[in-house]
């Protein structure tokens, strides 16, 4: 069929009026931006408060007695110049201090050190092999009491054994120079029963007593299928252990002559020990514990005591759920302080200097995984106030020693690390 020409003009006439009458679909507008969501403000913690403001992983648990955690926030207002003594060191652990102002460094890789006026030697020679196991490797390092006279170090270390890794003990004649070096080297005390470690808690701080004997710390080696060995007395599993510089149990450790007790034990049941130090003027041994979630332990050390790990504790399982009967048990000693969440505790040593008088008599903490120095305020053998310095550094700290001169040296960990010397600002 063929339209007429009128329908056809109608058509066109209809079709363009429709299109004149029909509005373009407007372009949407833009969503509106979402407001920005409002950071949750960090706790800054004023003078009096609690110094730690996160949740604790245990709350269900509550301290023996006031101020054993949460110590009220007490600053010491001091200004700090930071030196750095020395850079580029790679997971440093253990430090000490040469006579002729030297410094002797491990690295957890295996490498020993000397460092003079920044400068770091090539690698010490003679070493026995270590094992680098995660968060262990070399370890810590102390000069012999007579080291003017036989030159003679000892140093820990994680050694491969036939049944897995466990903590050695050994000492050497440092030769200084150009290429130092170790002779004489001997291996005087290893860890035992032989067992294998999954993830490490060696322990393996080093510190000689007044006597000359060596007190070793020595960690539950992070096996739960191990436990059992921390609180058997004919294992070396999560102990403190008294030797001589032969590694021969010392004279007058508490468990000689016990029964199916190995003599060498000072004291029993502890994860991973990685602080000890004796209080000034006193023969008062204090230690640092790291606990698994929550539970982190500052210990007075008594002779033949058992500080509960794995039986009870003030932190949680990793799994989840308070560990062993829970924090307090008969029999077993309760810390003088500890922090729930963690702040892993890697050394501590009490300040007895003259350039910060403000803190005669204070214990600082090193914190591995809170980054912060924690000083802690004591009125006799309780923890009345606690202060976190070097939070801007932002770095993981491994260790805190006081130098003869009262200054602080502070060791960092990584793969950059850095020695550092905290003296008043202004001074």
């Amino acid at each position: 069929m063929k339209f007429s020409r009128l329908a056809l003009a109608a058509l066109l006439i209809g079709t363009s009026a429709t299109a004149q009458n029909t509005a373009p679909t407007p372009t949407p507008a833009p969503a509106p931006a979402p407001s920005p969501r409002t950071p949750t403000p960090s706790y800054v913690p004023q003078p009096g408060m609690p110094v730690e403001g996160r949740k604790p992983n245990a709350a269900e648990q509550t301290p023996a007695f006031p101020q054993q955690t949460r110590a009220p926030y007490t600053p010491s207002n001091v200004a700090l110049n930071t030196q750095v003594l020395a850079e580029g060191l790679v997971d440093p652990w253990g430090l000490a201090f040469l006579p002729d102002g030297k410094l002797l460094v491990t690295e957890r890789d295996g490498r020993l050190r000397v460092i003079d006026k920044g400068q770091l030697s090539p690698p010490v020679e003679g070493l026995p092999a270590s094992v680098r196991q995660e968060i262990s490797g070399l370890a810590d390092v102390v000069l012999d009491p007579d080291f003017t006279g036989n030159q003679r170090i000892y140093w820990s270390y994680v050694e491969a054994r036939p049944a897995g890794n466990v903590l050695a003990v050994a000492r050497g004649r440092l030769v200084d120079g150009t290429q130092p070096r170790l002779e004489d080297v001997r291996v005087i005390y290893r860890q035992e029963p032989d067992l294998k470690s999954e993830h490490g808690n060696f322990g393996a701080r080093l510190l000689f007593d007044k006597t000359g004997a060596l007190l070793v710390t020595l960690g539950d080696l992070a096996s739960t299928p191990l436990r059992p060995y921390i609180q058997q007395l004919d294992s070396g599993i999560g102990k403190i252990v008294r030797i001589t510089t032969d590694g021969a149990p010392a004279p007058g450790n508490p468990f000689a002559g016990q029964a199916g007790a190995r003599p060498e034990l000072w004291a029993v049941g502890f994860r991973n020990p990685l602080g000890l130090t004796f209080r000034p003027g006193t023969d008062q041994l204090w230690e640092a514990d790291v606990g698994p979630r929550g539970g982190d332990e500052i210990n007075i050390i008594r002779p033949g005591a058992n500080y509960g790990w794995p039986l009870i504790s003030y932190g949680h399982e990793y799994s989840g759920g308070p560990v062993g009967d829970g924090p307090v048990k008969a029999g077993y000693e309760q810390p003088v302080y500890y922090w729930d969440p963690v702040i892993s505790p890697s050394s501590l040593e009490f300040y007895s200097g003259d350039l910060f008088p403000q803190w005669q008599g204070n214990l600082f903490v090193t914190s591995l995984s809170q980054q912060h120095l924690a000083r802690l305020v004591l009125e006799g053998d309780r923890v009345v106030g606690e202060e976190r310095l070097l939070k801007d550094l932002k770095e993981r700290l491994r260790l805190v020693r006081q130098a003869a001169d009262g200054a602080l040296i502070i060791m960092t960990e990584g793969p950059n690390a850095k020695i550092l010397r905290l003296t008043p600002a202004g001074g």
